[in-house]
């Protein structure tokens, strides 16, 4: 059997990892693999998340198994913070997940189960797993525009390709601090697209995985609470990896909102079986550590303190970067100084990322995404002069040939 397994190329993001780590300079730059790094460089265990687990620990958390649901809990409060009016939380039913990774599996397989003839329409650029995922559940996936050529939201062309889909396709939406571009919905281009999903009768899904990372917890749930308080139905991805630094923890949920309790919780089965057969059910410790976090008043609050820490050194990452570019760029490199979360899309071709890892030692997707969360202050003119420098060449060599 091994003997006929075909080559499949690995994951674009792991094949630039791999290549960084190969990468013997003392001083090359990891703007690839999404985590967050303070000042220093270093990814610090957050003061709530390490007192949630002292506390833990000292009350003797037993490792009995949860069920296929996961932390009880966890599921709770997660319902309560994600969609807060509690009307609407009323008729949702969470389940824990394997992070935000595995809420969107789950969510494909239970999309799969119950409408295999839907389409998904992703946004283009997208998050890179979002695709793989939603084929592999055996969906069809189709696209809409996104950003436009100076790197701000094209509306319009959303939801014109939305009048395109069917009754009872499902949209995905990334609730805020889009990955990989750092753009998000207004207010108003929230509006436009519940009032279209709700004409087409579409089914939305909302992947939210940096609440707290791009205008503060409220301003980043107040267009996923828009929608779901107005849409019939709605499915949602959340990942506590990023705001809570929980990466390898792999604490996340889904969320299924229905016309009742009584509807939302009829997807429970569905989903538990799709779990069963999969991993039966997921590791307890982050959803516990977040748990502790939400259900408590001081935890919570040194908490969002922490959070709003960095929010504010992503904030001023992005605000560096567009001071060292200067007024003289194009709109597209201009508009990363108004970005939102993590990460940017930088209007860079494969072949200069390549060249930007090449020649500057500086890593990025081949895609053109960085991440901006992991810069050091210290390393900003770097960055962004190899970054000029690349987009320069570029320019001079299509001169040439012209």
């Amino acid at each position: 059997m091994l003997e006929l397994i075909e080559s499949v190329a690995i994951d674009p993001l792991w094949a630039v990892a791999n290549r960084l780590q190969r990468d013997t300079r003392p001083d090359v730059l990891d703007l690839v693999v999404g985590v967050y790094r303070d000042r220093s460089g270093a990814t610090p265990v957050m003061g709530a998340v390490a007192e949630a687990e002292r506390r833990l620990t000292e009350n003797g958390l037993t490792k009995a198994y949860r069920g296929l649901s996961g932390n009880v809990e966890f599921n709770q409060l997660m319902t309560q913070w994600v969609l807060g009016d509690v009307d609407v939380a009323s008729r949702a039913y969470a389940m824990q997940t394997i992070a935000g990774t595995g809420a969107l599996r789950l969510l494909a397989d239970f999309i799969a189960s119950t409408t295999p003839s839907a389409t998904v329409w992703l946004s283009s650029p997208s998050y890179v797993n979002h695709q793989p995922i939603m084929m592999r559940a055996g969906l069809r996936v189709r696209y809409y525009p996104y950003v436009n050529s100076d790197g701000c939201l094209d509306l319009d062309g959303m939801l014109a390709a939305f009048e395109c889909a069917e009754a009872g396709d499902v949209v995905l939406i990334q609730g805020c601090c889009h990955n990989p571009t750092g753009v998000d919905l207004s207010d108003a281009a929230w509006v436009a697209v519940t009032d279209t999903i709700l004409k087409k009768r579409l089914l939305p899904l909302v992947d939210i995985a940096y609440v707290g990372l791009g205008d503060g917890i409220d301003a980043d749930l107040a267009g996923l609470r828009y929608m779901i308080a107005r849409v019939p139905e709605a499915l949602v991805a959340v990942s506590c990896s990023k705001n809570f630094g929980l990466y390898c923890e792999r604490a996340g949920c889904c969320i299924v909102v229905g016309s009742s309790g009584a509807v939302a919780r009829a997807a429970s089965p569905i989903l538990e079986s799709i779990a069963r057969v999969n991993y039966s059910m997921p590791p307890d410790h982050g959803s516990a550590v977040v748990a502790a976090i939400l259900s408590d008043v001081n935890l919570r609050e040194m908490w969002v303190t922490e959070l709003d820490g960095m929010r504010s050194h992503i904030r001023e990452n992005r605000v560096a970067l567009g001071l060292a570019f200067g007024a003289e760029v194009s709109k597209a490199l201009q508009s990363v100084a108004h970005h939102r979360g993590m990460f940017s899309l930088l209007p860079l071709s494969k072949s200069q990322m390549n060249s930007l890892a090449e020649h500057f030692g500086i890593y990025g997707t081949t895609s053109g995404r960085i991440n901006v969360a992991g810069i050091r202050p210290i390393d900003v003119e770097r960055i962004a002069n190899a970054i000029l420098r690349v987009d320069r060449l570029h320019v001079r060599a299509i001169q040439q040939q012209s």
